[in-house]
């Protein structure tokens, strides 16, 4: 009886033992900083707010850059020859006579003379309806389409017509193309500049808050690190919650850029027949930044995020260093 009594109570003590030992075993180790003192709404909203405006900015940037490409192409395609009426000259006449010497240039595609109601047409919006061009002095053009792999030579083009029509002139366009394509690129720079400003601010707003989350767990860093931790041991951890706090908010910032540029290209999809809509669809195009617009949002998105992150270990690599040049005995 009393060996039984014996074998019961070891056996109780050892049912107690592993009751105890287990739960141990299963529980989770905690984070080293806390994950609601660096992951907090405030900092994921400031970087969403930042990537907004960067996704914003670079999309306005590559909307500018190809609607500039899109009117440099139409431009260099096709040059203009312009006749001004002069007493005693048959229009048509010199309108035929210039075509036809243009179109006998190499790298000229096709000419084609602007008629009476289409240069009536264009008058339109000025002088109203009912026009009689004949009634007025105005200048009558032709469209030259040129090769753009190889274009005329435009001097030669003007020598040749120049002589037989003194009151024709000629317009490449060259000066125009020349002003685009200056205007697009102080653009794009200005925008980049722009962008890049709003990344550094990224990386200063991202500094402070480790730097925050660190004085507030400071003493859990310190023993960490005065106990044996290695610096990068610490740094991943940080580099950890900063990344998943910076995708947080760069994938709702970038997510809001692309509902905003989706919501202008429906609108002026949908407002296509309106003055106002035509207007802005000709100096900006339908709004649409295209695949490659999309494709550097999501890249706008993962830099923002990687960009956190290591801009959290490098805060967290000085600190420690800091923390060994003051305390060198420690």
């Amino acid at each position: 009886m009393t060996d039984l009594s014996a074998e019961h109570f070891e056996e109780q003590e050892q049912d107690a033992e592993a009751t105890v030992a287990r739960p141990r075993a299963q529980r989770r180790m905690a984070p080293i900083v806390p994950a609601q003192n660096i992951a907090g709404r405030a900092l994921v909203l400031v970087i969403a707010i930042m990537t907004f405006l960067s996704c914003l900015t670079f999309g306005a940037v590559t909307l500018v850059r190809d609607t500039a490409s899109v009117w440099e192409n139409q431009i260099s395609r096709e040059a203009t020859i312009q006749i001004k009426p002069v007493d005693g000259l048959d229009m048509e006449a010199a309108l035929t006579q210039a075509s036809r010497i243009a179109g006998e240039f190499p790298g000229v595609k096709s000419t084609r003379i602007i008629d009476r109601e289409a240069t009536a047409r264009l008058l339109e919006p000025w002088l109203g309806s009912g026009l009689n061009i004949d009634d007025l002095p105005v200048p009558r053009l032709i469209i030259v389409t040129i090769d753009e792999n190889s274009p005329p030579d435009f001097a030669a083009m003007r020598a040749a017509i120049t002589p037989k029509l003194p009151s024709a002139s000629l317009d490449d366009h060259r000066t125009w193309v020349d002003r685009l394509v200056a205007m697009a690129r102080t653009t794009v720079t200005i925008g980049i500049a722009v962008l890049a400003l709003m990344l550094s601010a990224t990386v200063l707003t991202v500094v402070f808050a480790t730097r925050g989350a660190m004085a507030g767990n400071g003493h859990i860093i310190e023993v960490l690190h005065f106990v044996g931790a290695e610096a990068r041991f610490i740094a991943r951890e940080f580099r950890r919650h900063f990344l998943v706090t910076g995708m947080k908010g760069a994938a709702a910032g970038g997510a809001a850029a692309v509902l905003v540029f989706i919501v202008f290209s429906w609108w002026s999809s949908r407002n296509m027949a309106t003055p106002q809509a035509d207007q802005a669809t000709a100096l900006f195009g339908n709004f649409a930044i295209g695949s490659a617009g999309y494709l550097g949002v999501v890249l706008m998105v993962l830099v923002i995020g990687a960009l956190t992150a290591a801009t959290s270990h490098a805060t967290v690599v000085a600190y420690l260093s800091d923390i060994d040049v003051r305390q060198p005995d420690a």
